[in-house]
């Protein structure tokens, strides 16, 4: 096994491990502060920092990874999503608003940390020969295997808090992700993706018009998602279906775990389309469109009451084979359009960008639900969509060659 694969297979590792406690911390997060009688915006502004504090990470955190390496930071996300998790486990008297608040924008830290160099380490790991089409493999397999695991960290999560309560859950996550964190200190090779040359941190904000159009693109993908994915959809299974813990844990696990399989199963779907090349601008407008219309039909569906278990159902799954294709596209292009020496900064704006649209959604999520219910919720996704599909007819066609600035 050459050096290149196996390291992308360390990291790889560590991003799934990772990726389990940050799906099972949210499902708790949400399921358990609903049980203490908090309303559905109280518990979306519960991850308010989560979010916010994401924008500042990728910002900073590509710039980092450029000056000390990208295995490092990847660590230091894990450390501080252990700290967070033990964070948590103190008396229910602790855990006020505010006190949540910082401990989940620890884990949001840790999180854009961790998911920031895991993608832009792929770039240095790719052999240049026929990098292209394995760059766009190499990066639908991790994203799309990261949101699969994502999923089983949401039925895992819902499964630990009704086994072993909400304390016992977290004291179990956090010893899982301190040992892989053990483990990538002792395999993986110190200076990965770090730049010859110190850059300055004016450097990470992105000069090339393609790159910024298709972070405005994403912005508005990831808040179309959140504004009825993060509190919206498990608070109205559990409050107006009926659903137990375990039942939305378990349905919103097999949801992410498709949409990860639809999303690491992206190259061969596109292509017949794309022949031997990568996806394009174009790619991106035509499945941005698409995806549109979707959140609008299952809002129509359940505002004329047909079904609404069977129109939600179906409704979700379709969106979310839609939406990974969408999302695969997306971080393809971002490390296709990247240089090598600037990939972990590029990748820090462009997910500055993602977790900007995550935070508004977030917000959006609780305070829409709120108010106007999930059909509320879901017309706003639809408009979230539309003006990605619209930003997207921005990005160039037929480009391959990375930024140079």
């Amino acid at each position: 096994m050459n050096s290149g694969l196996r390291n992308y297979l360390i990291v790889t590792g560590g991003y799934w491990a990772f990726t389990l406690t940050d799906g099972a911390i949210r499902m708790l997060v949400v399921l358990y502060f609903h049980l203490l009688g908090y309303s559905p915006f109280e518990v979306a502004m519960l991850f308010l920092f989560y979010e916010f504090f994401g924008i500042v990470t990728n910002l900073v955190g590509g710039w980092l990874g450029a000056r000390i390496g990208l295995n490092l930071t990847m660590q230091i996300g894990m450390g501080l999503q252990v700290f967070a998790l033990m964070m948590l486990t103190v008396p229910d008297a602790w855990l006020t608003v505010a006190y949540v608040m910082l401990a989940q924008a620890l884990s949001g830290i840790a999180k854009d940390l961790n998911k920031m160099s895991a993608k832009a380490s792929i770039k240095t790991l790719v052999p240049e020969s026929g990098a292209e089409s394995q760059l766009f493999r190499w990066i639908s397999v991790l994203t799309g295997s990261k949101n699969a695991l994502k999923g089983i960290g949401f039925f895992l999560g819902g499964l630990l808090l009704q086994l072993v309560g909400f304390r016992g859950a977290l004291l179990v996550l956090a010893g899982m992700l301190l040992l892989v964190l053990l483990l990538t200190l002792v395999l993986l090779p110190r200076g990965l993706g770090r730049m010859k040359a110190k850059p300055k941190f004016t450097q990470v904000f992105s000069r090339d018009p393609a790159l910024n159009w298709l972070s405005a693109a994403r912005f508005f993908l990831f808040g179309a998602r959140d504004v009825w994915f993060v509190v919206g959809l498990p608070v109205f299974l559990y409050s107006v279906l009926g659903w137990s813990f375990s039942q939305v844990g378990g349905f919103l696990a097999l949801w992410i775990i498709g949409y990860g399989i639809v999303q690491a199963s992206a190259p061969r779907l596109l292509r017949r389309r794309h022949g031997g090349a990568g996806p394009d601008g174009g790619t991106a407008q035509f499945w941005a469109f698409l995806l549109t219309l979707l959140p609008a039909a299952i809002a129509i569906g359940l505002m004329q009451e047909l079904a609404v278990e069977a129109v939600l159902i179906i409704g979700l799954i379709a969106f979310g084979a839609l939406f990974a294709i969408n999302s695969a596209v997306h971080s393809y292009l971002v490390v296709a359009w990247s240089d090598r020496e600037r990939v972990s900064m590029n990748v820090g704006f462009y997910y500055m960008a993602n977790a900007g649209g995550r935070l508004l959604g977030t917000v959006l999520s609780g305070w829409v639900y709120q108010t106007q219910g999930l059909v509320g919720c879901l017309w706003v996704s639809s408009a979230f969509l539309l003006l990605s599909a619209l930003l997207a007819m921005k990005l160039p066609r037929n480009r391959t060659e990375g930024v140079v600035s």
